[in-house]
């Protein structure tokens, strides 16, 4: 059996394929793209060009239609491509089809977030989880490895060694994955033990979109060193830090960052470590003001916290990187109506501070711009939630006013 938790650092060329569909625009396939470049640059691979078609969905044979496979399969061989990456999840039979047809080695989005997070997994908790991910994953997907078997299958009434060799292969995994899922359960179970020791303090979790700038947040808060990098999932391991505003100590956890088209395998195999976000007293979402489709961004965070825990939560949203926000004047005499591109920083300011009265915020973590303002809001938001749970000021450290 392989073992999936290895996965060797290799720069190698790939394309990427992506599907226009009535669900999803030209505009937002290119959004998908270039995220799934983003992700292929995480892993080492650069993504040297991108094919698109039109269809009402995906070809269940191929995915994309014969005549667009011949034109991938054609650049592919004239410029030596060894990597074909699909941005939606392929399923057995369009990955052997796929494979047989371009002869390379072929990811979908899942494989490729999967590779990314067993590269990132540094603790045995994170690297449990994505190797159960990976096994569940690979189990509906097992007969695409054993097609050099076909032609040795038995008749009728004989079992063939390609059959016999899927079904070891099925119990192996299926063993595994039990094996995993108990080691998880322990685990679990020592993580439980550890919050529970945390005591009164109250709990701040930091949410979001991937590469957002939470561990950067996460760093100017509690004025630690939490690994923070330009890559897509810097964070896997939930990192939690005790902080102090003022005369008030609360705990602060940076959680994994989330995506579009998470695969349901890790959703379910990293629901322990967001544990930390099932448990928080308050919500710290942080939003990159400066991505163009960071209101998508906000609704993907929102939903997947809803499949997390569907109680709501008092939220703070912060909105980062006004360093780095760029906007389009439209000219006088354009008619066309304004799109997102076209409204500068103000407007949104006021569009969301309208809509969130003075549960929003625009920093620069960077820059360290507002920050200071944002110490102050957190302060008001934790003492009201400290002050409610312990009326007698509980744990709260004494506050001394400096002498005139």
């Amino acid at each position: 059996m392989k073992e999936f938790i290895i996965s060797e650092a290799q720069t190698e060329k790939a394309v990427l394929v992506g599907l226009v569909t009535p669900q999803q625009n030209e505009q937002k396939v290119k959004e998908y793209l270039d995220e799934l470049a983003f992700l292929a640059d995480t892993a080492g691979v650069e993504a040297v060009k991108s094919f698109t078609q039109k269809l009402d969905g995906p070809n269940s044979v191929t995915f994309v239609g014969t005549g667009k496979l011949q034109e991938i399969k054609a650049y592919v061989e004239e410029n030596e491509i060894g990597l074909v990456i699909f941005d939606d999840e392929l399923s057995a039979k369009q990955l052997r089809n796929i494979e047989k047809e371009l002869q390379v080695k072929i990811l979908d989005r899942t494989n490729l977030i999967l590779d990314i997070f067993a590269r990132r997994a540094q603790t045995a908790h994170a690297k449990t989880q994505v190797e159960l991910a990976q096994y569940r994953y690979m189990l509906p997907r097992l007969t695409r490895l054993w097609t050099h078997l076909e032609r040795q299958r038995g008749g009728v009434g004989m079992r063939g060694p390609g059959e016999t060799q899927l079904e070891t292969d099925r119990r192996l995994i299926m063993d595994k994955i039990a094996r995993l899922k108990r080691e998880l359960v322990e685990i679990d179970k020592q993580k439980s033990v550890q919050r529970k020791n945390r005591g009164k303090l109250v709990r701040v979790a930091l949410v979001g979109y991937t590469n957002v700038g939470k561990s950067t947040l996460m760093n100017l808060l509690s004025k630690s060193d939490v690994f923070a990098e330009n890559k897509l999932f810097a964070t896997l391991d939930t990192t939690v830090r005790k902080v102090i505003i003022e005369n008030l100590p609360f705990l602060l956890s940076d959680t994994v960052g989330f995506i579009r088209k998470l695969p349901t395998e890790l959703v379910e195999s990293f629901k322990s470590t967001l544990d930390e976000v099932r448990e928080a007293d308050l919500l710290v979402h942080v939003v990159d003001i400066s991505h163009p489709s960071f209101e998508e961004q906000i609704e993907v965070v929102n939903k997947t916290l809803a499949e997390i825990d569907d109680r709501e939560k008092p939220m703070i949203m912060v909105f980062n990187k006004v360093d780095a926000f760029t906007f389009v004047p439209k000219d006088e005499d354009d008619l066309t109506p304004r799109t997102r591109e076209n409204i500068n920083l103000d407007e949104l300011k006021q569009t969301w501070m309208a809509k969130l009265q003075d549960n929003c915020i625009f920093i620069s973590a960077k820059e360290r711009t507002n920050i200071e303002t944002l110490k102050s809001l957190l302060y008001e938001r934790v003492k009201q939630i400290h002050t409610t749970r312990f009326p007698y000021n509980d744990f709260l450290f004494q506050h001394y006013e400096e002498d005139l």
